[in-house]
């Protein structure tokens, strides 16, 4: 049989994280909000599925381009090509 290639197919280990830090993220994480023109890193959180962007994004640094419902849509350049993802704010923190 054919091995699954479905959207989450290979993060296993990827999106894992520590002993200590497992279960729901913190609700200061949640409620946080973005402005537009904002930076942020989008740092996928495996606890929380809805709202979760594409594993090739993980580690990689946006520009908020505007709220959409609860999420976000971020402006995300790989290589010389701007892709727009939108992700909820689980999975998003601000760059320092």
């Amino acid at each position: 049989m054919k091995k699954s290639r479905g959207f989450r197919s290979g993060t296993r280990n990827i999106l894992k994280k520590p002993i200590r830090e497992r279960g729901l993220p913190p609700l200061s994480r949640i409620l946080r909000t973005y402005e537009p023109g904002e930076k942020v890193s989008i740092v996928i959180d495996p606890s929380i599925h809805k709202g979760q962007p594409h594993k090739r994004f993980h580690g990689r640094v946006g520009t908020v381009l505007e709220k959409r419902g609860r999420a976000y849509v971020i402006s995300v350049s790989i290589g010389n090509s701007e892709k727009t993802l939108i992700s909820r704010p689980e999975h998003l923190r601000p760059i320092r």
